[in-house]
């Protein structure tokens, strides 16, 4: 199949899976193109199925905002054109599903059937897409979709729940690659951010407030008063500055390390010991199942759809929303000693099979199949 990916080139979620599956789908000799402003920041370019078309929004004094959806639109119907692409799979309700009903319509004007998968994946829907603003268009854009897929149940639910839509939507859960854990250059890196005798936690994400980051500094400074311990915060986002301010308060500044946002994010997990998520909500998790893939357990909020990837007492603990003491007690649990540790470890590791790419990009595979019958 020729396969038109539409998606956020960024480090969140929606953008890392979109990306990864698109390599995955260029590996099972699929033909696709990635429709965006920038190259994904996962993407490589290196394999002769996968292209990468910019799109690019000229400078009009006239707009006050430049018109990205009316840009992406007229690309995406330029690269169907041009390269014969049979299935659009859009990542993100707004603007992606929206600009890609544009793009039917204009393909339908010059006989052109163009098949649209749209994919949920959480703050589409339970942020921007409920706000009043916008929660027309995206019940408009949802309906409008041929095939409707979710990253979770929960979200699912909470799909139905928010708007008007009459779509089946269908979960095809986050994957994640099975991960070559362990190795002599992981330790010697290990050993520049802690000593033989202290666990590594760590935290990554966008630092936004949704991810309360002042908890994770509150659980650490528990774990830090029982075990020696130090703290890696990977990424960047409003709240950092308040997490470091917090840090210095806590007088722990020379147990917990900022990174800002980084590439090497394997590489981090694979010296870690455990993993901290205590989110607001999460549509699924794609940072734990990343953390689990490389043997680190989790304790997270039991929150949206983390219950369906972080599995209570065997891949980690979940705990309510805020419950900064559960959170400290549960990672002492994991981490008080050695034996304990290493089989949270392999649990997790075990558990994040179930999530493997041969299992979930399969299901997408069949959705397009679907959609292109019932073009």
């Amino acid at each position: 199949m020729k396969i038109a990916i539409v998606c956020y080139p960024t480090f969140g979620g929606s953008g890392v899976v979109a990306t990864e599956l698109g390599l995955e789908l260029a590996n099972r000799g699929h033909e696709v193109h990635f429709i965006t402003y920038n190259q994904p920041v996962r993407l490589a370019l290196l394999n002769p199925n996968i292209f990468y078309h910019e799109v690019v929004v000229p400078e009009y004094p006239l707009f006050h905002y430049q018109p990205y959806e009316l840009a992406l639109s007229s690309k995406i119907v330029d690269m169907v054109k041009l390269h014969k692409i049979e299935v659009l799979h859009v990542h993100y309700a707004i603007p992606h599903a929206f600009a890609g009903y544009m793009a039917k319509q204009m393909l339908l004007e010059q006989n052109i059937k163009l098949p649209m998968v749209t994919t949920l994946h959480g703050t589409d829907i339970t942020l921007v897409g409920n706000h009043p603003f916008y929660k027309t268009a995206v019940s408009f854009s949802i309906n409008q979709s041929d095939y409707v897929t979710s990253v979770s149940e929960d979200l699912k639910k909470s799909t139905y729940e928010l708007f008007d839509t009459k779509k089946d939507i269908y979960v095809i859960p986050n994957f994640i690659e099975d991960k070559k854990v362990g190795d002599l250059q992981m330790q010697c890196r290990r050993n520049l951010f802690a000593n033989d005798n202290e666990r590594i936690v760590t935290h990554i994400s966008n630092f936004r407030k949704v991810k309360r980051i002042l908890d994770i500094v509150k659980v650490f400074d528990g774990i830090q008063k029982e075990i020696p311990a130090k703290l890696m915060m990977v990424g960047d986002g409003p709240e950092r500055l308040e997490a470091e301010k917090l840090v210095s308060e806590l007088g722990i500044e020379n147990k917990v390390i900022f990174f800002g946002n980084s590439s090497e994010i394997d590489s981090i997990l694979k010296y870690s010991d455990l993993f901290l998520l205590p989110s607001e909500t999460e549509s699924f998790g794609l940072a734990a199942l990343e953390a689990m893939a490389n043997k680190v357990p989790v304790i997270s909020s039991n929150a949206g759809g983390l219950p369906e990837v972080n599995l209570q007492g065997v891949s980690g603990f979940l705990n309510d929303i805020g419950d900064i003491d559960g959170m400290v007690q549960h990672s002492l649990q994991i981490l008080k000693d050695d034996i304990t540790l290493q089989q949270f470890k392999e649990q997790a590791y075990r558990h994040s099979k179930l999530f493997s790419v041969d299992k979930i990009v399969p299901m997408y595979e069949e959705i397009y199949q679907k959609a292109l019958l019932n073009n």
